[in-house]
């Protein structure tokens, strides 16, 4: 199998690298903003990495709330001012271009629990059909035009996606030395995660760390739509740019988590639901107090116990439904890999959101939150029912990878994301 191609390249940063001032420029993924944290972005700073990114105000319908990007698009007007707003900018001496190629060490170190280290670099984009980077999930057109609209439009990958590479020894010993002193940067997002990166410039590190990667393939973690992006660009422009921004992290010690991304349902009540639920799956109450919290920690506790698929609530009641029926399971392709056949999420799909409720898995039937509060919130705002679903594992979808196949959208949440803005990656080096 052909590896991953990855080279050093020259970055484009903010001039400004003291730690309130990326605090404030900097934005999480496109995809995770809603409507109201755009504003909110723009708002912190006259030069926020969310005027490119989202530079129409709005990110489109499907996501939290009444809006997400899954389903929207970024047209050519748009995409146009977000290249004018670059070119003002790097014009002005606000966004400055690296005179030397490197690839950058990049640390993410969570409140609790172990750091996540990983590289950025420029991936070559394989044709379809390549094994070097696979993806997972399903991606919609729309979604991606509109990334494709942006890259086109700035030249420029305003923010990575992340890869998740077997893990291969030269590259755990090279991660582990790079360090070398002060992190170039060095900023903790709201989260609380802090973000530390080192440029990395020496030609015999670069030259080791490039040929080790390229003994390793590698699973699309995050950015299938921005991964797709790209490629389409490249098919336009053949003899262009064939080059995607990435972090690359490790499988396994000290690579991603995987949480899992639940669904939300609107106008649906409870009791609706559950009664078609039922005719496919066992439904129990699950006793939860009357404050949000303790619904929070009802669903904790029945997600860690066994004997549960789903939990479905309103925000305010909790159901547990197990036991899936015959009729139900029949829903899954047969003809399917095992590995994605085993999927909750895929279950979920096409036996309960699809054969029970009657509902297609578009964005604008199914809405998507990040976290359980964001769910139950989300559920009762619009008066639906919030489906929440345990995360697979990362062997899980490596495994639905490899095997040629795809998660139904939005199915996997990788921990920690990188925060977007710190380093962009013009075309054409």
């Amino acid at each position: 199998m052909a590896g991953l191609d990855v080279r050093p390249f020259r970055a484009l940063t903010y001039r400004r690298h003291d730690p309130g001032h990326l605090a404030r420029v900097s934005s999480p993924a496109y995809d995770l903003v809603t409507p109201d944290g755009r504003e909110r972005l723009a708002a912190a700073d006259p030069h926020n990495i969310v005027r490119l990114i989202l530079p129409g105000g709005t990110s489109g319908p499907g996501t939290a709330g009444a809006t997400g990007p899954c389903g929207g698009s970024t047209g050519e007007g748009t995409a146009a001012r977000a290249a004018r707003t670059l070119r003002e900018w790097e014009d002005a001496g606000v966004l400055v271009r690296d005179g030397e190629a490197a690839l950058w060490l990049y640390e993410m170190q969570p409140v609790e629990g172990a750091a996540t280290v990983g590289w950025l670099g420029a991936v070559a984009v394989a044709a379809a059909g390549g094994r070097a980077v696979l993806p997972h999930e399903d991606t919609f057109p729309a979604a991606v035009e509109g990334r494709r609209a942006l890259l086109a439009a700035t030249a420029t990958d305003l923010e990575p996606i992340v890869l998740a590479h077997d893990p291969e020894p030269e590259v755990a010993a090279l991660t582990q030395a790079a360090p070398g002193g002060p992190p170039t940067m060095d900023v903790t997002d709201p989260d609380g995660v802090r973000h530390r990166l080192w440029r990395v410039a020496d030609r015999e590190v670069l030259r080791r760390l490039s040929g080790a990667l390229a003994r390793t393939g590698a699973v699309i973690a995050d950015g299938h739509h921005r991964f797709a992006a790209a490629r389409a660009l490249h098919r336009a422009r053949p003899d262009g740019d064939c080059r995607v921004l990435a972090l690359l992290t490790p499988m396994g010690a000290g690579g991603l988590r995987v949480e899992a991304i639940h669904r939300v349902v609107p106008d649906l009540s409870l009791d609706v639901a559950a009664e078609a639920a039922a005719r496919g799956f066992t439904v129990t109450e699950v006793p939860a107090g009357p404050d949000p919290d303790d619904l929070e920690v009802a669903v904790r506790r029945a997600h860690a116990s066994a004997g549960g698929l789903f939990l479905l609530s309103d925000g305010r009641r909790l159901l547990r439904l197990s036991e899936p029926s015959a009729e139900v399971r029949a829903t899954v392709p047969a003809e399917a890999p095992p590995a994605w056949r085993g999927l909750d999420v895929v279950l979920a799909t096409t036996g309960l959101i699809g054969h029970l409720w009657g509902r297609p898995d578009d964005p604008g039937s199914v809405l998507v939150a990040h976290d359980v509060p964001e769910a139950l919130g989300l559920a009762d705002r619009r008066h639906g029912v919030a489906l929440l679903l345990r995360p697979p594992s990362p062997t899980d979808v490596a495994a639905v990878a490899r095997a040629g196949a795809r998660m139904p959208r939005k199915s996997t949440l990788f921990v920690p994301k990188p925060r977007t803005g710190l380093v962009l990656r013009p075309h054409g080096d």
